[in-house]
């Protein structure tokens, strides 16, 4: 036998033509889950006249980026159940320090405001000394710090029905099928360096024994056969390894756990980096309590507040106004007041995104615990990526391997 396979190349390279094709089948299983990220092909469009659905669309998208919504649906989900209370984090913040930050820049825009408003609908104010007026500004600004505490108290207070994290987190993601991408390849880089090189070891096994079978039996059915095995063996081993077991066994003095799990450490610190300054930065976090679903509870609180403010602030005056122009008049003045300061609120508050920041540690939080899960609730950070779509990773492999088996049938019988 073994002179046989001596003289005989094809045999020799079976091994590693199989290597070769268990190492790309791996590679391209793994690009194509990741890419394009968005589809590409053509699409076939029905005619609703005659109640044709059409064709079934042929073509490619990544399979993460094809379901990025869902994907990232599950990435939230460990975030919000595994790492993050809302709650707790901004139980972190301290009013005091965010009324002191805010409250020169408040002050200013209390300052034109109030003269722009009072110059338009009360006619007096432009006869008011500007001594009489300073006051007036003097009065805001003692109120102006209570005014922000109480409305980051009652914040604080009310955060889950202002702020939701988990629609912050998948709109994000979905609208940046990119970052998505990101997160689950920082996360298993090495994991996936790992199915690409074990393809190739794999390959290489599987092809010796195909190269001892063809010593016996020189079929030409085993070649694509063969290689459709590779292609889906190499894969699902990958995979098992990287996985499992999820806690560790001993075997002959050697400790075995899957791949991922070894990393823990490792994959959190990066993890909780890449998701606090690329998903939960101030920017999104701050964005979405103006803008998302909860809006309409902080524009509430902010109104409430600021209205108690104004009248707190003008004092005797307001009973001036009211007196000289009316109810009504003061009413419209301190509402044009009150939505100034809404409008204005989303840019001012950018001015404590730095204490924000250091006060949620967001990073840090995530960190400690995610590097402190059990082992089979850490997995799930990456699994999804496999979980949901894993037979379409494994059946790419296969078909490719068998593709690849085919053309070396068709190189050896040409050669």
């Amino acid at each position: 036998m073994w002179e046989l396979i001596s003289n005989d190349l094809d045999i020799i390279l079976l091994p590693f033509i199989s290597a070769i094709i268990g190492w790309g089948t791996n590679v391209l299983a793994l690009k194509m889950t990741f890419y394009p990220l968005e589809f590409i092909g053509f699409k076939f469009e029905g005619i609703k006249a005659i109640g044709w659905a059409g064709l079934p669309p042929i073509g490619w998208q990544g399979i993460i980026p094809s379901k990025a919504e869902s994907m990232a649906s599950k990435a939230t989900d460990m975030i919000t159940t595994k790492l993050i209370d809302v709650e707790d984090q901004f139980a972190r913040i301290n009013p005091t320090i965010v009324a002191k930050e805010m409250e020169s820049s408040i002050l200013r825009l209390a300052r034109e405001v109030t003269n722009e408003v009072m110059t338009k609908h009360v006619p007096m104010w432009k006869l008011l000394p500007n001594s009489q007026k300073e006051k007036i500004y003097a009065r805001a600004a003692e109120e102006i710090p209570s005014v922000i505490e109480e409305i980051m108290e009652e914040v604080k207070v009310n955060i889950t029905d202002v702020f939701d994290l988990k629609a912050m987190a998948v709109n994000h993601l979905t609208n940046n099928k990119d970052l998505l991408n990101r997160i689950f390849l920082e996360v298993g880089d090495k994991e996936f360096t790992f199915i690409e090189r074990s393809g190739f070891v794999f390959g290489f096994i599987f092809g010796i024994f195909q190269a001892i079978l063809w010593v016996y039996c020189e079929a030409p059915w085993q070649l694509p056969v063969g290689g459709l095995l590779v292609g889906y063996l190499t894969n699902v081993l990958a995979l098992r390894m990287i996985f499992s077991p999820t806690n560790p066994i001993h075997i002959f003095g050697f400790k075995i756990q899957g791949l991922f799990i070894k990393r823990q450490k490792e994959v959190s610190r990066g993890y909780a980096q890449l998701v606090s300054e690329n998903v939960m930065t101030m920017d999104n976090v701050f964005t979405q309590m103006f803008k998302g679903a909860g809006a309409d509870k902080l524009v509430k609180i902010i109104e409430k507040h600021s209205k108690e403010g104004i009248d707190k602030t003008a004092g005797f005056n307001s009973s001036l106004i009211k007196f000289t122009s009316g109810t009504d008049t003061y009413d419209e003045i301190k509402m044009i007041a009150v939505n100034r300061f809404i409008e204005a609120a989303p840019e001012q508050i950018h001015i404590v995104f730095d204490y924000a920041k250091q006060a949620l540690d967001i990073e840090e939080t995530m960190y400690v615990r995610m590097t402190n899960l059990p082992p089979d609730e850490f997995v799930n950070f990456l699994r999804p990526v496999f979980q949901e779509d894993e037979w379409k990773l494994i059946l790419t492999g296969a078909i490719l391997g068998m593709i690849a088996g085919c053309l070396q049938l068709l190189l050896t019988t040409v050669l």
